[in-house]
């Protein structure tokens, strides 16, 4: 499994999303992470980029709407806590298992 963790320079919550990733990766199964900076709003169009951080399994965005935009921009997250900038720990373990 390949979960491409995209984020851009400007938004701080893609660190939030690695860490939790790095602390999941141990589970059974494992995975590998890939980070990728999009830079340019070509490269938000060709990773389908919603904001940063996004994260993909196996190429596809769990967290995402087709309605969503694609740009260069932080993203939120709605979580237990309200809205936040990253996914939280169990909601990417959610994404994860469901992805298997």
């Amino acid at each position: 499994m390949i979960i491409d963790l995209m984020y851009f320079n400007g938004c701080p919550h893609w660190r939030q999303v690695l860490n939790h990733l790095e602390s999941l990766r141990n589970d059974p199964g494992g995975f590998e992470i890939r980070l990728v900076e999009v830079a340019t709003p070509e490269a938000a169009d060709a990773w389908h980029f919603h904001g940063s951080p996004s994260v993909a399994i196996n190429g596809v965005d769990p967290f995402s709407n087709p309605q969503d935009p694609v740009g260069l921009t932080c993203r939120t997250y709605e979580s237990d806590q309200g809205m936040t900038g990253s996914p939280t720990r169990e909601q990417l373990r959610q994404a994860i298992i469901s992805a298997k």
